[in-house]
């Protein structure tokens, strides 16, 4: 869009430099046709006819610098459209740039976030193992105390019986 944007700049400056130099040319014919007609007024007295088809011309260059006037005006409001188009289209690339900067700052967060949340998990997970083995080893330690338990019971009784034997 911007190298469109720039060709067709380009492309109405050249324009308007010839409606410019047209203009000029126009101009320059129009102060020629009065100063022959001030020349030949005053060297010969010119026939109304003849006065007729000088004023004539002069209409005709002055409506076409008007003309020319007039396009080089709508050209000129042209360029400046576009010129505004540019800038606006400048800002808004400059914006997403920067957001797209902040979008990967984001991103690059969130892995992180969800690396993070991923080792949780993992230490999650071995905790439960780790609770679990100690829930195991709990209850053969207490398997192992009731066994014990019965046998200290069980050797009392037997030295209670063979003290009151003795």
């Amino acid at each position: 869009d911007r190298d469109t944007d720039k060709k067709r700049i380009e492309e109405l400056l050249e324009e308007n430099m010839v409606l410019e130099i047209a203009q000029k040319q126009s101009m320059n014919e129009s102060a020629h046709l009065g100063w022959e007609l001030e020349q030949l007024s005053k060297s010969t007295d010119l026939a109304d006819s003849e006065k007729s088809f000088v004023f004539e011309l002069n209409e005709c260059a002055s409506s076409r610098i008007l003309k020319l006037e007039k396009d080089n005006q709508s050209l000129q409001n042209t360029i400046q459209e576009l010129r505004d188009a540019s800038l606006t289209s400048r800002e808004s690339s400059l914006k997403f740039v920067e957001l797209e900067k902040e979008n990967q700052q984001l991103s690059k967060k969130i892995e992180k976030l969800q690396n993070q949340i991923e080792k949780e998990k993992q230490s999650n997970q071995d905790l439960e193992t780790l609770s679990e083995e100690l829930i195991k080893d709990k209850e053969q330690l207490q398997a192992v105390m009731e066994t014990l338990k019965a046998d200290k019971d069980r050797q009392i009784k037997d030295l209670k019986q063979e003290n009151d034997h003795l």
